[in-house]
């Protein structure tokens, strides 16, 4: 080939460089496009065989791939933006004026539906006043980029009729009657949030009622039912909105209510309400929350909402329901038959309810009903007994020489085991004499009693620590750690789910987004070094009381959301052996609950061993996640080996970052044998390490 050829094709190449240097979408586009897909940066750095920080400067803008990454990158994106496409603008869609796939999801008594046309025509109500903007900083941005929720997710209720949003905007808003206000939400007050998923929903607005909004509204002020937690059907708030054609869930008008219009395949029409007075905010999950004047109630709900999910039920329901705004159970399908737009089930997703294994099922199901007789106590060749820790042993003579007890504690341990986790999809298929595969998520029958630890580690396999007497059922991470260790396993009978996959991976992300993000603000930041990160966490609760119930909820969602994947029965008439609600629930999967504690449990022990084994360190309690060790110093680096300087690999590293330790707390030996001398050995001094107190409610993390 000719030099002129050369050079006419060098300069064609230039400008296809050019042109994919053009085609990069902006970085917020690449970083939705990829949490659209429920893709995470490590897996798209894996198969661009890049760095996840590499990935990271992409999506913020402080890098630009370059080639040969760039044309792959790419690719990547364009083959996602064909599957994901921007979220429709109000002006138009992105499907065009009349080809517009409808996005379908599964019924669920959460999902309230949308207004028929016939009811959107029911008379608007008299405009309130207009809005008014106070000279308040903005402490967190309003929804930008979405005409339809300028004024953000949520509005806290004041008496006077001031709703205070976020970004220190005060509406006046109408308190005459709850349809009033339902439909002054609606039609006025530009509240809610963009779905996180294109096929998923839009976040419904939230209003939250304080004790003055309660008053004037005629409610109220405490709930007399206790039990059923609800207004009775006959006061005169559920018969007003009756009358408006306005419908309630099932769990009625309670601290957490949800008032609706029945669902025609129009634009949802749905208010959330939360009662503050009557215990919305729990202060197990949202610390003083409900004592916090209505602009600082307003900053702290919105900041949990623009970086979590708006609240919709306690931290626990809204840790579920996050599940299902990042991977939905239904997508727009096209019908090859007929060329219509029908519901399909999405990839990835737990689209459907299925049956569990009879060993996941909890006491009371009716599988368990079905094979045992009412009260028998099923042994562990019967059962799933995949908890957290719950394990302590005497102090040995040498450690009753050292003057302290030192608690570490696991940031976000049921997070950061949730990543990266291979879960079923699918309904469990029995198995007689299979063959381990740690790929496969399942329950697996096998003895591995034969496996022995020195007598002050405790057993990885059972939450209390002591060794297996036989075959017992264990989840996909505990076996595989057995194999991980060296040890043979020969699993008599399995119940494994062969549709699988990483369910959540993008629910880990959007946590530990959250979690990072919100101590940040808080001034403890990753890459700290270790005596300033410990000095700043000592004091970061008080450095903003409002980001510290966030970060308090945020806590609180991980653990609550986890435990949902297993809700119990209620109370309210149900009996041992019949089905409940939550039974119907594609999220309900004490499969996946069980290998997310697995997979923690696991890594604590891991991370034991591995200091026992290089520093002949043992630990002497141990509860979920925090694990205590006696020390010659007061703090975690007077106990922690080091080697050239740096953590122990595989062993406990101080960092803010999700799996890594804190400081929990620490007591002095005298203390840790005075408890056990008064309690006896059953008392857990991991329990109340962080306060010295004997309470019951020290639970640490």
């Amino acid at each position: 080939m000719s030099d002129e050829h050369n050079g006419l094709f060098a300069s064609v190449d230039a400008l296809l460089e050019q042109a994919a240097a053009d085609a990069l979408p902006d970085p917020a586009e690449r970083k939705r496009l990829r949490e659209a897909a429920g893709l995470s940066q490590d897996q798209v750095a894996n198969a661009l065989t890049v760095r996840r920080e590499t990935v990271t400067g992409w999506e913020s803008g402080r890098t630009e791939p370059r080639p040969p990454k760039r044309a792959a990158y790419i690719r990547l994106l364009d083959g996602l933006a064909a599957r994901f496409p921007a979220p429709e603008s109000p002006s138009g869609s992105a499907w065009g004026p009349s080809a517009r796939p409808p996005v379908i999801s599964q019924p669920q008594e959460s999902t309230s539906p949308v207004v028929p046309a016939s009811d959107r025509a029911t008379p608007v109500r008299p405009p309130v006043a207009a809005a008014r903007r106070l000279t308040v900083k903005k402490t967190v941005a309003p929804a930008a980029g979405d005409a339809r929720f300028t004024h953000g997710p949520l509005a806290v209720v004041d008496g006077d009729g001031s709703a205070y949003c976020t970004g220190g905007l005060v509406l006046d808003c109408p308190l005459t009657d709850l349809p009033t206000l339902v439909e002054w939400t609606l039609r006025e007050a530009d509240l809610g949030a963009a779905r996180l998923h294109r096929s998923g929903k839009d976040a419904d607005p939230l209003i939250v009622l304080t004790a003055s909004a309660v008053q004037r509204l005629g409610l109220p002020a405490v709930l007399e039912d206790r039990r059923g937690l609800r207004l009775p059907d006959d006061h005169p708030a559920p018969k007003q909105l009756a009358a408006a054609q306005w419908k309630l869930t099932k769990r009625g008008f309670g601290p957490w209510a949800r008032v609706y219009r029945t669902a025609d395949g129009a634009r949802r029409q749905c208010v959330q309400f939360a009662v503050v007075p009557w215990g919305a905010l729990d202060t197990r999950s949202w610390d003083t929350a409900h004592q916090l004047q209505s602009a600082e109630l307003a900053r702290l709900l919105g900041t949990y909402a623009t970086r979590v999910l708006t609240p919709c039920g306690s931290t626990a329901v809204t840790g579920l329901e996050l599940m299902t705004a990042l991977r939905p159970p239904t997508r727009a399908v096209k019908d090859p038959a007929t060329g219509k737009w029908v519901s399909g089930p999405m990839p990835g997703s737990l689209s459907e309810p299925v049956e569990c294994a009879p060993p996941e099922a909890p006491d009371g199901h009716p599988a368990v009903a079905a094979l045992y007789p009412r009260f028998h106590q099923r042994t562990p060749d019967q059962v799933l007994d995949e908890e957290a820790y719950q394990w302590a042993r005497p102090l040995t003579d040498a450690e009753c020489l050292k003057p302290y007890v030192v608690g570490i504690d696991v940031n976000m341990a049921f997070a950061a085991a949730a990543n990266r986790l291979t879960v079923g999809l699918s309904a469990p298929v029995h198995v007689h004499r299979p063959v381990f595969d740690a790929k496969l998520p399942g329950s697996w029958l096998v003895d591995l009693s034969h496996i022995t630890f020195d007598e002050r580690l405790p057993s990885p396999f059972t939450p209390h620590g002591e060794r297996p007497t036989g075959p017992a059922w264990y989840a996909t991470p505990t076996v595989a750690y057995a194999v991980e260790l060296g040890y043979q396993v020969t699993p008599i009978e399995a119940y494994l789910r062969y549709e699988h996959g990483p369910y959540l991976d993008a629910w880990y992300t959007r946590l530990r987004d959250a979690y990072v993000a919100t101590m940040a603000d808080l001034g403890v930041t990753p890459g700290m070094p270790e005596e300033q990160f410990l000095a700043a966490m000592a004091g970061y609760q008080q450095t903003d009381p409002v980001l510290a119930a966030v970060l308090s909820a945020v806590k609180a969602t991980v653990k609550g959301g986890i435990g949902k994947l297993r809700e119990r029965a209620r109370s309210g008439g149900w009996r041992p052996g019949e089905a409940w609600p939550a039974l119907a629930r594609p999220t309900w999967r004490p499969d996946i609950r069980a290998a997310v504690i697995a997979s923690a449990r696991v890594n604590m022990h891991r991370k034991m061993l591995k200091l026992a084994t290089h520093a002949s360190l043992y630990p002497v309690a141990i509860l979920s996640d925090c694990a205590v060790y006696a020390s010659d110093g007061t703090g975690p680096l007077d106990f922690l080996p080091y080697q050239d300087g740096k953590p122990l690999p595989g062993g406990f590293r101080l960092g803010v970052s999700p799996g890594m330790v804190k400081h929990e707390g620490t007591q002095s030996v005298l203390w840790a044998e005075g408890l056990l001398e008064e309690h006896g050995p059953d008392v857990n001094i991991a329990r109340h390490i962080k306060t010295g107190v004997v309470s019951g409610q020290d639970e640490g993390e």
